[in-house]
């Protein structure tokens, strides 16, 4: 893969440098693109994983409409920065947002958005805070996209329906004769079956609408400035249509939990709630343009996403690890346990989960 060439097919400015490797991403190949010049822009050139995107046109039409749309609404924010607050797209020299090589890759770049840092994981209410800040008002942002729906990069990403219907496949199949060992774990998805389709009943009966959501709000996807206030978000491959649920209980279900996705010491998994109070302060403070009924369901939303992901592991278990990557053979299953004790502690807190919804709204008269 020639990098050099490939920077040539886009609209930089300056002379470049080098380029290396740069960022922790497991789905795209990402390139630090350095100018010669130190006052010159740098930028990002990423190699866009067409297996898992297969629409990779689609995938960047949409980001280029949310890009376009953020740029265009931070302008009328007094004091507001588009050049640090929202991802620019470079366009290659054929005037579209990605250039496609003659071996089929796909790529595209953006301007590197200089003096910012990443985590991993939710250690600190403020970093909680300041997550729930910024993905809030991305999504409020987004509320009034013009065009019509964005197209759906990954068809039912979190469609529990389809999700269920898929599980309940693999248990009846049992190829490897793994359900005798996941009995208890099988009977938790049942009886919870009704309760996790209480939102996209909602959906069905337009009582909640169909939003642009980001569909990947762990803190990775927030930069922060040096002082930890939250500057963009990035990585929108998954930015399509869906409730705004997804992107809060996805929030909760990575942010708030105190042991690892995959943690082995069960005692070790709980829910946060220091740290769901405080992103949900912020996600509220900045998403005002939620209806009554959506904030009234946003405590279950974490609860779908913590059982879902769980649902998801067992599967995969369930069918051999075939989607997932594992460092044992059990490991798909811990996950799953992992996910479904930290359900159960969401449950036992649940009373107060709503409550600080409840407070919060109220506090700022949504």
């Amino acid at each position: 893969m020639d990098i050099k060439n490939i920077i040539q097919q886009f609209r930089i400015s300056g002379n470049v440098s080098e380029f290396f490797p740069y960022g922790s991403g497991h789905i795209n190949d990402t390139y630090k693109v350095e100018a010669a010049n130190s006052s010159a822009k740098n930028y990002l050139l990423q190699r866009i994983n067409h297996h898992v995107f297969k629409d990779v046109p689609g995938l960047m039409e949409n980001i280029l409409r949310v890009c376009t749309h953020l740029r265009y609404k931070l302008e009328q924010i007094p004091g507001a920065d588009p050049e640090r607050e929202s991802l620019t797209l470079v366009e290659a020299i054929d005037g579209k947002p990605y250039f496609l090589d003659d071996t089929g890759n796909y790529f595209r770049m953006y301007v590197f958005i200089e003096d910012h840092k990443t985590y991993e994981i939710v250690k600190t209410e403020r970093q909680a805070l300041e997550a729930g800040l910024i993905f809030g008002k991305f999504q409020n942002l987004m509320s009034d996209l013009p065009g019509g729906p964005l197209n759906e990069t990954i068809k039912d990403f979190h469609n529990i329906e389809v999700r269920l219907n898929g599980f309940f496949e693999s248990v009846e199949k049992d190829k490897l004769l793994r359900l005798a060992k996941t009995g208890p774990e099988v009977r938790f998805v049942e009886e919870r079956i009704d309760e996790m389709k209480i939102l996209l009943e909602l959906s069905k009966k337009g009582e909640i609408p169909t939003r642009v959501t980001h569909n990947d709000t762990k803190i990775s996807n927030v930069l922060m400035d040096k002082n930890d206030n939250g500057l963009c978000v990035i990585d929108l491959d998954t930015v399509m249509p869906g409730l705004a649920h997804y992107d809060f209980g996805d929030a909760i279900r990575t942010a708030t939990n105190t042991g690892a996705e995959d943690e082995a010491d069960l005692d070790m998994v709980e829910m946060d709630i220091r740290l769901y109070e405080a992103y949900t302060r912020g996600y509220l403070k900045e998403m005002t343009s939620l209806n009554k009924t959506e904030i009234e369901y946003l405590p279950l939303a974490g609860k779908l996403f913590a059982y879902s992901q769980g649902m998801r592991f067992l599967k995969d278990y369930l069918d051999g690890d075939t989607y997932y990557k594992i460092n044992h053979k059990e490991h798909n299953l811990q996950r799953t346990r992992a996910q479904f004790k930290l359900l159960v502690s969401m449950e036992r807190q649940y009373d107060r989960m709503i409550e600080i919804v409840n407070n919060v709204s109220n506090e700022y008269s949504l």
